[in-house]
């Protein structure tokens, strides 16, 4: 059989074609239904039983390899981002209001091209179990997986998973020992007030003005509460109140986020948000109520799956091609969740273009499907020797 990086070269159109129609047809998260259909019939028509149904829309299929061996799971997310996508491109989005502006469509496309070959070839010791993963935008679709014993059904020895990165070359991937992605934790502030009319302000209380107030304060968190060698971000994300010209409305909600590695840094944030809205409460004579929810935990990699990645990529396409030294993201990944459960790692892999995640003009680049595709048949045949030898 035709080398793995021929093979993927010669199906290269066909992968394309898969990824395009995956395109015009995002699903948000847990409603990746015609997503599920499509990689199932895909997988069955390369031999493999796929076990459909986890967290709703999630799938899970085995190959069995040709000799005893560990198992690894690779994953794959699934869902799109609902964002109107931008452009004139002859496949974009038919689902209006959705996009996969985050290049999952590609995330799919790289391990299905990986199980085509593999399903073929079955020069490995062990399993491959290939993970596609529903709901990964802040909805927590690994979570769920996780919950529903994912593993139980599916025993893996590791799991690794990747995400497209912009502004790094083509092919080339990131990696690291310890922390990738940042922790998420979302919050919610509602504020209520004696709405009244705005030109007799002394007759209410003003819930915009304690609004003001709570936003000037949150930023004081991460500049002053918080030790500063410990990356954290807290923003506010969304402000809704009023809808009059001459009232001073009753209520107002502020909607943010909370970005950081340490769970010490986390538990600062919580505890410096009460004081804030306390204090706040009282100055503006406002009831005020947080709530505070606690999301995806920091992405942090094994360190010696973190080697065999790194080994892999080097042995592929030189040293050249793998990135250590590099700040871990601040954004955060539900992966965490299937990290947290099992030994693995998760990589960047750059694919050429300089258009950010999650921008309405967001396109996959298809070249980098090959490369990713060979990077998780390394994977998985690399691993399995490093398991044996060990």
């Amino acid at each position: 059989m035709a080398s793995a990086e021929a093979f993927f070269r010669d199906r290269q159109a066909v992968y394309a074609g898969w990824r395009q129609h995956l395109h015009q047809w995002p699903e948000v998260a847990f409603k990746e239904h015609q997503t599920a259909a499509f990689l199932t019939e895909r997988l069955v028509e390369m031999g493999l039983q796929v076990e459909t149904g986890i967290a709703g829309t999630g799938l899970v299929a085995t190959l069995e390899g040709r000799k005893e061996g560990p198992s690894i799971a690779l994953r794959a997310d699934m869902d799109a981002l609902p964002m109107q996508e931008e452009g004139n491109r002859s496949y974009r989005s038919r689902n209006d209001g959705i996009s996969h502006a985050c290049g999952h469509d590609g995330h799919m496309i790289m391990l299905l091209a990986a199980a085509d070959y593999l399903v073929r070839e079955r020069d490995f010791g062990g399993r491959v179990r290939f993970i596609f993963q529903p709901a990964e935008e802040a909805e927590g679709g690994g979570r769920l997986m996780v919950e529903q014993g994912l593993f139980d059904r599916f025993p893996v020895d590791a799991v690794f998973g990747l995400h497209n990165w912009p502004n790094l070359p083509l092919g080339t991937v990131a990696v690291r020992p310890g922390p990738m992605m940042a922790a998420m934790d979302l919050f919610t502030i509602v504020i209520n007030a004696r709405g009244v009319h705005a030109a007799l302000p002394h007759l209410g209380t003003d819930a915009i003005a304690a609004a003001g107030a709570l936003i000037s304060s949150l930023q004081s968190i991460t500049s002053r509460s918080v030790d500063a060698l410990q990356p954290t971000v807290v923003s506010l994300t969304q402000i809704h109140g009023g809808n009059s010209l001459n009232a001073l409305p009753g209520e107002v909600t502020l909607h943010g986020t909370v970005r950081a590695f340490s769970d010490a840094a986390r538990a600062k944030v919580r505890e410096r948000l009460d004081q804030i809205v306390e204090g706040v409460a009282i100055t503006h004579q406002v009831r005020i109520a947080l709530t505070f929810e606690p999301r995806y935990p920091a992405t942090i990699n094994d360190n010696g799956a973190a080697g065999i990645a790194e080994a892999v990529v080097e042995d592929l396409w030189g040293r050249d091609a793998v990135l250590t030294e590099f700040e871990p993201s601040m954004a955060s990944e539900d992966f965490a969740f299937m990290l947290n459960a099992k030994t693995g790692c998760y990589v960047w892999i750059g694919n050429g273009n300089d258009t950010p995640l999650h921008n309405p003009a967001f396109d996959f680049n298809d070249a980098l499907i090959p490369l990713g595709a060979l990077y998780w048949t390394s994977v998985a045949t690399n691993w399995s020797t490093v398991k044996k030898r060990n």
